[in-house]
């Protein structure tokens, strides 16, 4: 008698080739992933005065200021210089990261999405 569902004899050859073919792109997405963990991402504001770097784990690494930028006078149009330069520098980030995730996935969308990079 023959077994309900299944394939006699195992997974047939297609079958076999896309479960190589997908383990294979997960260990290019690992690989990817850890590579675009350790880039870094700098955007500066304010012509240059203020400059932001983040890491591929969107961890803020280093913040520059120049000396005339820092008017106690005018603090929020610092505090908007650093947002503005911390904001281009994640959008790099995840510019990059995206690109990266799309090669691998050949345009197949929604794959690379629930990824935490």
């Amino acid at each position: 008698m023959a077994k309900r569902g299944g394939f006699p004899g195992g997974m047939p050859g297609n079958m076999n080739n896309l479960m190589k073919q997908a383990q294979k792109m997960q260990r290019q997405m690992e690989e990817t992933t850890k590579e675009l963990e350790e880039k870094e991402y700098t955007a500066a504001a304010g012509g240059g005065a203020v400059s932001v770097t983040v890491s591929g784990k969107k961890e803020v690494t280093s913040v520059k200021l120049s000396q005339e930028v820092v008017d106690p006078d005018d603090i929020e149009m610092l505090e908007d210089l650093i947002v503005a330069a911390t904001n281009e520098a994640f959008r790099q980030m995840e510019e990059d990261s995206s690109s990266a995730m799309a090669k691998l996935t050949g345009g197949l969308g929604g794959l690379g999405g629930g990824f935490p990079f």
